[in-house]
């Protein structure tokens, strides 16, 4: 009996330690071969592109990959181009606002300095000199303290973003690299693409293939869907936005509805970005009747989020709403904002590693038994 319980502890921990040993591997590797895990992404993602040019069109392997990353190299390059476009036109339009605006913000500054702020100080200044000397002195020095830390702070901030500008500038270069070779990973994994799997169907045993399979097929399932449930959650919010704007009768509604939906997809800070400054920019400016509008806008816009996004993720990807929720947050909570993305993924791939029966046959095989 305690040679039973022995096997099954001394199998635990070779688990564990396999288990252990893969993830820190993979930590590891993927800080030098992230380029080329970037290229299997791609190659995965535009696989069904590239079987349509191959099998409809009858091209060779290599030319349909080639084709398929034009295209997708083409997609993007429109998008930021007409993204660059919208940005000249808004600050064209800017260009002529501002001014106007500008010396609005300056009169309502004056007012504010000489209605408020000049007879608050004398105030203060009165009760200051009717305090004794000792008093007097605590407050400057704290006052003086006060100051000090602001400096440092300042001074800190100004010097670590002067620092960080030479290391952002190197990185340019890091990052032509990096997509090089990671488009040159996508063209030679795609074109291989079968031949690579043929080979693993090989090398790999029949029951890690029958469960990899599975595994395989429900995270592509889930990468698709969850890509398909941030595109449904945007598209959501652009609409929504274009509704408000359009309301609100602002101009180049269409422009700002799709810039605000796009940024949308940027972990916690999302619409934000853009309604925050745009609502204090118009409520200095003295114009509380849109201020007040987009506030409403916004607010509809970060509950439908947060209404919406558990269960169109769990939707798509197959998920408990509840587990999907608890998901989210956790990963937020661990992680940070990148959490909102790694949490709902971690728990596709425990959930596709259950379906697959994965931990079944780790559980069989701790306990010594045949799998």
């Amino acid at each position: 009996m305690n040679l039973t319980y022995l096997n099954r502890t001394l199998r635990f921990l070779f688990v564990i330690g396999i288990i252990f040993f893969s993830i820190l591997s993979f930590f590891y590797l993927s800080k030098v071969t992230y380029p080329f895990l970037i290229g299997l992404l791609i190659a995965f993602l535009i696989n069904p592109l590239v079987n349509i040019f191959e099998k409809k069109g009858r091209m060779p392997r290599a030319l349909a990959v080639f084709l398929g990353l034009i295209i997708i190299f083409a997609f993007f390059a429109g998008l930021i181009t007409l993204l660059i476009t919208e940005i000249v036109s808004g600050a064209s339009y800017l260009a002529k606002v501002v001014p106007k605006n500008l010396d609005i913000l300056i009169m309502y500054v004056e007012k504010i300095i000489a209605g408020q702020i000049i007879p608050f100080y004398n105030h203060i200044t009165s009760i200051f000199n009717k305090l004794e000397a000792g008093q007097q002195d605590t407050i400057m020095t704290n006052i003086q303290n006060v100051g000090k830390k602001v400096g440092t702070t300042a001074g800190t901030f100004i010097q670590n973003l002067f620092g960080n500008i030479p290391h952002i500038i190197s990185w340019i270069p890091n990052a032509a690299t990096v997509l090089i070779f990671s488009l040159l990973a996508t063209f030679f994994i795609s074109k291989d693409w079968y031949r690579l799997a043929e080979f693993g169907n090989k090398v790999l045993p029949d029951k890690a293939k029958v469960s990899g399979r599975n595994v395989f097929i429900d995270l592509k399932k889930a990468l698709f869907g969850f890509l398909r449930a941030q595109l449904t959650l945007i598209s959501i919010t652009t609409v929504i936005i274009l509704i408000g704007l359009l309301i609100l009768r602002v101009d180049y509604a269409i422009t700002i509805a799709l810039v605000t939906g796009a940024v949308d997809i940027i972990p916690y800070l999302g619409t934000g970005i853009v309604f925050v400054p745009w609502i204090i920019y118009e409520s200095i400016g003295g114009d509380m009747g849109l201020a007040i509008g987009l506030g409403v806008l916004y607010l509809i816009v970060l509950v439908q989020r947060q209404v919406m996004e558990p269960k169109i993720l769990s939707s798509s990807i197959g998920l408990d709403p509840l587990a999907t929720l608890i998901a989210l947050f956790v990963g937020f909570k661990v992680i940070g904002f990148l959490g909102l993305i790694i949490g709902p993924v971690t728990l596709v791939v425990i959930s596709t590693l259950h379906r697959a029966n994965v931990f079944r046959d780790l559980w069989i095989y701790i306990k010594g038994k045949e799998v």
